[in-house]
């Protein structure tokens, strides 16, 4: 899987970037997705992810990860045709402030929080979600195999 890094906080080091690429190809094989599929992770500002809350959520608030799937149809929306195309899932946004915030808060290391986002936000654009608890419980128990998988546990 091709994954495109960018970090505009110049707060993510190489070794995590490592462990990301190796984490998001696990959750790939792990839930059927092509080698060739490509995948965008972002980190930014709380105030960079607040933008993008408000302009694309209407919720005017960072939060600690947002993600745009490419492969989501919309109603009346034409289906793209041909089979070379790749398969770009979209982009995982990423505030660097809240995930160490919330590693504080939940008494987990920067790396487990981080690991949990950047899973969170794949499934995400999977089409997996939490807005019933059915949905709720299957994508947290989903995540949780991932991340133990990779042995980043709790």
């Amino acid at each position: 899987m091709y994954i495109d890094f960018h970090d505009k906080t110049n707060k993510v080091t190489s070794d995590y970037i490592d462990m990301l690429q190796r984490l998001l190809i696990l959750a790939a094989e792990r839930e059927g997705i092509t080698q060739e599929a490509e995948v965008s992770v972002s980190f930014v500002t709380n105030k960079e992810i607040q933008e993008l809350n408000r302009n694309y959520r209407g919720k005017d608030n960072p939060t600690d990860v947002i993600s745009f799937a490419l492969q989501e149809t919309m109603e009346d929306e034409l289906n793209i045709i041909g089979e070379d195309m790749p398969l770009i899932l979209g982009d995982i946004v990423i505030s660097i402030e809240r995930t160490i915030e919330q590693a504080e808060d939940y008494n987990h290391t920067f790396e487990r929080e981080l690991g949990f986002l950047t899973v969170h936000g794949f499934l995400h654009l999977l089409g997996y979600d939490h807005m019933n608890e059915d949905d709720k419980k299957e994508m947290f128990q989903k995540q949780e195999e991932i991340l133990n998988a990779f042995e980043l546990k709790r």
